[in-house]
């Protein structure tokens, strides 16, 4: 990518160019002087990161990623859905105050905003933690979705298609069977795994 100045050009910075960094949106993230809660999704993982930035760079304060939910709480659902995203928010939020780090404004690049999506459930996850995160209500996924019961909704729907139809059930959700985990018990597997994490902060 490259901007046009006068008659010439001047090629952008590389992680602009690749999509990497938001410089404008940087510069007044930095301006507060607060650290910043930085969430980003992979194709398998959600990760979320408290960083200060400093003249020699930048230092991360706090980290947590969906892996550590599998890791050191045995969860068993997906590591990339709304769940995991909030419970990742949790985490790094706890991870961060035990720190003495309890205020961050949120950081989110180039992604998309787009209302109840992950990355508002990883905030919310954050907040709930007890951080000081600036932010409107509007954003967050709601109560239901986060705790997985649209998950369990749908798969017991798609077992009583299969036994009206008389064909076996869907193997859409093999990878939660496998681990021990029915969908339909998403929500209260969601419940233990947060009532865990939130142990963490007494």
């Amino acid at each position: 990518m490259i901007s046009k100045i006068g008659p010439s050009y001047r090629v952008q910075f590389r992680r602009k160019r690749e999509a990497k960094t938001n410089y404008y949106l940087r510069r007044k993230l930095l301006e507060s002087n607060a650290p910043r809660l930085v969430i980003r999704l992979s194709y398998q993982h959600v990760i979320a990161q408290v960083i200060s930035a400093h003249i020699d760079g930048d230092r991360t304060l706090a980290t947590a990623t969906s892996t550590h939910l599998v890791r050191d709480f045995n969860w068993k659902a997906g590591t990339r859905n709304l769940s995991a995203a909030y419970l990742t928010g949790l985490l790094v939020g706890i991870n961060s105050q035990q720190k003495d780090y309890k205020q961050a404004n949120l950081d989110i690049g180039f992604q998309s905003v787009v209302y109840g999506n992950r990355i508002f459930a990883a905030l919310k996850g954050a907040i709930d933690s007890g951080m000081q995160i600036a932010h409107n209500d509007i954003v967050f996924p709601n109560e239901d979705r986060i705790r997985g019961e649209h998950i369990a909704k749908y798969s017991e729907y798609l077992n009583k298609l299969a036994k009206e139809n008389d064909v076996q059930p869907t193997n859409q959700f093999s990878n939660y069977i496998k681990r021990g985990l029915r969908p339909e018990d998403v929500p209260n597997h969601f419940d233990q795994i947060r009532e865990q994490i939130i142990k963490l902060k007494k």
